[in-house]
């Protein structure tokens, strides 16, 4: 390969990867912003992290093919930008981590949620509740027990 083409390469891949681990921290800190907003119930802030999360993960999904492509094309690697993805890599990890623990508080509220409407509207454990032939009701609270 020509000395300059693959000068530009290095260039055009070191860039992406620039630009990876700037994205990368950035979600990082909307998954931060996210767990913010669930801890004080902030249904605005949580939206607009919600949407931010997703911009960025579609950025990073772009980029990354980016960097595929650059690769094919120079298949030659070097210690710096293996050291480079590593740290990309560990910021993505953590960000995992960080978006299962929020997954999770969202789903033990969505839990607490539906355990208070359950007890507000009277359907407290019907859910849990089998009719003579041992079928599962959801509710028996409207069932005909005889007829006129």
């Amino acid at each position: 390969m020509r000395q300059p083409l693959q000068h530009e390469l290095n260039d055009a891949l070191a860039s992406v990867l620039d630009e990876m681990q700037q994205r990368a921290e950035q979600l990082q800190t909307t998954l931060e912003a996210e767990r913010a907003a669930l801890d004080i119930a902030d249904a605005a802030a949580l939206d607009a992290a919600g949407n931010r999360k997703q911009a960025l993960m579609q950025q990073l999904e772009q980029l990354d093919a980016d960097r595929r492509l650059l690769q094919r094309q120079q298949p030659v690697s070097d210690a710096s930008r293996e050291s480079r993805w590593a740290q990309i890599l560990q910021v993505l990890r953590h960000c995992h981590a960080l978006n299962l623990r929020n997954g999770s508080l969202v789903n033990q509220r969505l839990a607490q949620l539906r355990q208070a409407l359950a007890i507000l509207t009277g359907h407290a454990g019907e859910g849990e509740l089998y009719g003579s032939g041992g079928e599962l009701h959801g509710s028996l609270r409207s069932k005909s027990l005889a007829a006129a």
